[in-house]
């Protein structure tokens, strides 16, 4: 009783601080440290525990617990009056950002309304692999589905999907404030479009990937995508599939699609997984599904 009431006695005091704050989205770590640093003006008994603390928090103020179930984890989350879903997936993880469709669609290359949110945790940073690639690993790699993750919560109308990304140490991230989504961080137009030729599964496929490029032709800078390709270190030639998605596209200037021609084109690649039939360009030394 004594701890309950020290946190009422204190509670216009704590919820003045959490309004001057910029964060709305918090992992428990974020208000434990909260609880350390302000306890003692605050005058909270010696007694309480910072659980307690958060309980009292979302009992008795605006506070809201939400608890996202995964397959392997159930992740809270504590949200300080109102936030997007957009906002609440990228404090999932720290450092998470948004991307494939949620960064297509909050670029406004889609027309589609999202009932996905997927949120990029990149792994760790791994070595380089030292084995030279072959025609015959890029065939064997491409002729399989391409793995897609089942790491999937609920949350109001949408799922949120973690993606388990290579390790880029947030290159081509941004963080800005959207007029729908909120504060948010989520991937570059160059980066998303590059997201978008080694992931179109996640985009809905090959056809919503092209009508992206289309829709992105007056507000891309090929140049910026093109530095930031090899800064990724992808091990597959995707700038031949990007090179292909902005010539069909038919959006783009014979100069810019040339800064992806003159790059080296060593083998044969594939525009995604397990195509069944194919076409084949030989310009981009490409297959590509039939009919496309």
């Amino acid at each position: 009783m004594a701890n309950k009431n020290r946190f009422l006695i204190a509670q216009s005091d704590i919820v003045a601080l959490l309004n001057t704050l910029e964060q709305t989205v918090f992992q428990r770590r974020d208000l434990e440290r909260i609880f350390a640093e302000h306890r003692s003006f605050w005058r909270l008994a010696k007694s309480l525990l910072a659980r307690d603390f958060i309980a009292l928090l979302v009992r008795h103020t605006a506070m809201k617990q939400v608890d996202l179930v995964f397959p392997t984890e159930t992740k809270t989350l504590y949200i300080w009056k109102s936030v997007t879903a957009f906002e609440l997936a990228t404090h999932i993880r720290t450092q998470a950002y948004l991307s494939h469709y949620s960064a297509l669609y909050l670029h406004g290359l889609t027309d589609q309304i999202p009932k996905q949110i997927y949120v990029n945790v990149e792994q760790s940073s791994k070595p380089d692999s030292s084995v030279p690639l072959t025609q015959e690993a890029i065939d064997d790699a491409f002729t399989r589905p391409q793995r897609q993750s089942q790491a999937h919560a609920r949350y109001r109308d949408y799922t949120l999907v973690l993606l388990n990304g290579k390790f880029t140490g947030r290159l081509g991230v941004v963080e800005v404030q959207h007029m729908q989504a909120g504060r948010i961080a989520l991937t570059s137009l160059e980066r998303t479009l590059i997201d978008l030729a080694v992931r179109p599964d996640y985009v809905g496929g090959v056809f919503e990937v092209v009508e992206a490029y289309r829709r992105a032709a007056s507000t891309v800078s090929i140049n910026k995508l093109v530095s930031l390709l090899p800064k990724l270190g992808y091990r597959y030639p995707y700038h031949q599939a990007i090179g292909f998605y902005l010539e069909r596209a038919g959006t783009y200037r014979p100069a810019q699609v040339q800064l992806l021609r003159k790059q080296p084109q060593e083998l044969d690649f594939y525009l995604t997984h397990d195509m069944g039939a194919t076409d084949y360009s030989p310009e981009w030394r490409l297959h590509f599904p039939k009919g496309f």
